[in-house]
């Protein structure tokens, strides 16, 4: 979603409930100045991403001692 900086301005709020679900484009002039995001959007994708890798045969322990080179 593209914004500009006088909507922002005129309706914080809203856009801050927004932005937990999409990135929300400030501009102004025409311009893009500033990315409004949801600071925890990437650590979420990065650990859903990751459910589901490890083997349903390997135990907790055998992934760690595998990652540290022990076996």
């Amino acid at each position: 979603m593209s914004i500009t900086a006088t909507e922002l301005k005129q309706n914080l709020g809203k856009y801050l409930v927004l932005c937990l679900t999409e990135d929300i484009f400030i501009t102004k002039n025409g311009k893009i100045v500033a990315k409004l995001t949801n600071p925890y959007q990437t650590r979420v994708e990065t650990a859903t991403s990751l459910f589901g890798i490890l083997p349903s045969d390997m135990s907790l322990e055998d992934a760690k001692a595998e990652r540290l080179g022990e076996i």
